[in-house]
C-alpha cells in the first residue's frame, strides 16, 4: 500500500469539518489484500478507521497541549476489524451470524433478502407470508414457496408492514431513482451541527483522549457498537442500556462488547425511566442506533436532550437516514446492500453477491465515532452540544458512487496477526486488535466483553 493519503481519507476527513493540514499526519502499510471486492471496499475500510485515529490523535493533542500525534494505518489490521464479528471466538467455538430465514430468496420476478435473526423478526416475517410459527425446519422451505409466488415487492411491502424486514434488490441505477435513492444522493456522508451555546465540561490534561468522559451505549446490533467499543477503547467510560424484553446475541456482544458494561432498563416503566435520567444527568455523550422515531417516544430528541443535559455529544445513526419515505424503516448491513445496488453489483450475471464483510455496519461505526471525537474536540474549543448523524445508506453512497480503489492492493492477508486472546466471564474470548492507532495509543481494550446485560446501571467509578 502506498503510504500516501488516500482520496477516501480526504473525503471522509472533510466531511467531519476538520483541518485538511493534519491529514500529513497520516500513514498507511501492511498487506491490504483482506477485502477483496468489486467495489472500493478496501478504501472505505481503511479511509474510516484513519479518520477515526486522526480524531483521536487530534483530540489527545487538545487535551494535553502537544502536538498532534502521528497515525498509522495497517490495512491487515483494519480488514481483521473489518471482520471481527466473524473471527471472534469463544473457548475455540464460532458462531453463526446469520439465521437460515436471513437470506436472498427468489421472487417471481428477482430476488429478495429477509432478516430474521431476531426471534421477533423471524415471528413477524413467518405471520406476514403466511407460515405457521411452529413450522421448525421446514420453515425455509415453506417461506421459499410463498416467496416464489410473489414480486419482490410485494414481498418487501407485505413484511415491512407487518414489522418485519425483507427488501427487494435493486440495481444501483434503480435505487438512484427512487425517492429514497434521491433523497440519499443529496446528503452528505454525514452531518455535524452545533444545537446550542452550552458551555464545553472537557478538563485538559488527560490522555487516552475519552478518559473521564461518560458514554450512554443506546445501539444494537453492530455499526453503533463499533462505534462505542472505539470510545471504550480510547478511555470513556462506556454503558450500554438495552431493553429487557428485546432479546440480543452474546455472540454479538462477545465481538462488540469489549471495554463497555452492559445493562438493561425498560424507559417505559417509571423506576428504570428515573433510573435513565439519573445516568443521564452525568452523561458526556449519548450514542443512539435505533430508527428514527423509536426513541423520540422517550423523549430522547436532540433538542429535549440538549434542554436537559447542555454540552453534550449526541450520535444517531440510522440504517436509511432520518429522511424520505423510508426513514422509519427498519435495516441492517445486508438488506442496504440490497436495496442500494452493491448485491448486484457484488454479484454474478444472474444472482446477486454481498460485500467480504458487513463493511457498511463497520465503517460506520468508525465513522461515528470519529464524530464524535470530532465533535468533542470543537466543544472543547468553543463549547455548544453537539449533534452527529450517520446512515448506513449513505456510507453505501459513499462506497457505491465517491470511492475509487487505492493503488498497491496485496493479497498477503493473514488476520491471525491481528487476534489476540484473553480471558473472559464467558470463557477463553479470541478476538481482533483495534485497528484505530496513533502514536501512543491503547493497543487493546481495558476489560473483555463481560455478559449481556448483566452490569449494574451504574457509571464505573459509582
Amino acid at each position: 500500500m502506498n503510504s500516501s493519503i488516500t482520496s477516501g481519507t480526504s473525503q471522509a476527513w472533510a466531511a467531519l469539518g476538520a483541518d485538511s493540514s493534519l491529514l500529513d499526519r497520516v500513514s498507511y502499510g501492511g498487506p491490504s489484500g483482506g477485502l477483496p471486492a468489486r467495489l472500493p471496499v478496501m478504501e472505505l475500510a481503511r479511509a474510516a478507521v484513519a479518520v477515526c485515529s486522526l480524531a483521536a490523535a487530534e483530540l489527545t493533542s487538545v487535551r494535553t497541549g502537544r502536538p498532534v500525534p502521528r497515525v498509522r494505518v495497517d490495512d491487515e489490521a483494519v480488514a481483521t476489524a473489518f471482520l471481527s464479528d466473524r473471527l471472534v471466538r469463544l473457548d475455540g467455538q464460532a458462531w453463526s451470524t446469520f439465521s437460515p430465514l436471513s437470506r436472498f430468496w427468489r421472487a417471481a420476478d428477482g430476488w429478495v433478502r429477509t432478516h430474521a435473526n431476531y426471534p421477533h423478526h423471524q415471528a413477524r416475517l413467518l405471520a406476514a407470508l403466511g407460515v405457521p410459527g411452529d413450522v421448525g425446519e421446514g420453515a425455509v422451505d415453506a417461506v421459499a414457496q410463498v416467496i416464489a409466488g410473489l414480486t419482490a415487492l410485494e414481498v418487501e411491502d407485505t413484511v415491512y408492514a407487518a414489522g418485519g424486514l425483507a427488501v427487494a434488490a435493486r440495481g444501483p441505477e434503480d435505487w438512484a431513482k427512487s425517492e429514497q435513492g434521491v433523497m440519499v444522493a443529496g446528503q452528505p456522508l454525514l452531518t455535524t451541527a452545533r444545537i446550542d451555546d452550552a458551555p464545553g465540561r472537557m478538563l485538559d490534561g488527560a490522555a487516552p483522549p475519552c478518559a473521564g468522559l461518560r458514554v450512554l451505549d443506546l445501539t444494537r446490533v453492530l455499526a453503533g457498537p463499533v462505534a462505542t467499543r472505539t470510545l471504550a477503547l480510547l478511555g470513556a467510560d462506556v454503558l450500554r442500556i438495552d431493553a429487557p424484553h428485546l432479546p440480543e446475541s452474546q455472540e454479538a456482544h462477545n465481538d462488540t462488547g469489549m471495554g463497555k458494561r452492559s445493562t438493561t432498563l425498560d424507559l417505559g416503566e417509571a423506576t428504570g425511566r428515573r433510573r435513565f435520567e439519573e445516568l443521564l444527568d452525568e452523561a458526556d455523550v449519548v450514542v443512539t442506533g435505533y430508527r428514527p422515531g423509536a426513541l423520540e417516544r422517550f423523549g430522547l430528541t436532540p433538542e429535549a436532550l440538549a434542554e436537559r443535559r447542555p454540552g453534550l455529544v449526541i450520535a444517531q445513526l440510522s440504517a436509511w437516514g432520518r429522511y424520505g419515505p423510508w426513514h422509519e424503516r427498519r435495516g441492517f448491513d445486508s438488506l442496504v446492500q440490497v436495496a442500494t445496488g452493491i448485491a448486484e453489483l457484488e454479484g454474478p450475471p444472474d444472482s446477486p453477491g454481498a460485500l467480504p464483510a458487513q463493511a457498511l455496519d463497520h465503517g460506520t461505526g468508525y465513522l461515528l465515532a470519529a464524530g464524535v471525537l470530532r465533535a468533542l474536540t470543537e466543544q472543547h474549543r468553543t463549547g455548544g452540544t453537539r449533534l452527529v448523524r450517520l446512515a448506513l445508506a449513505q456510507t453505501a453512497h459513499w462506497l457505491v458512487h465517491d470511492l475509487a480503489p487505492a493503488p498497491g492492493e496485496d493479497d498477503g492477508f493473514d488476520a491471525e496477526r491481528w487476534l489476540t486472546e484473553t480471558d473472559s466471564p464467558m470463557g477463553r474470548l479470541r478476538h481482533a486488535l483495534p485497528p484505530v492507532s496513533y502514536e501512543g495509543s491503547p493497543v487493546d481494550w481495558a476489560r473483555p466483553s463481560g455478559r449481556w446485560g448483566t452490569d449494574a446501571p451504574v457509571w464505573g467509578g459509582a
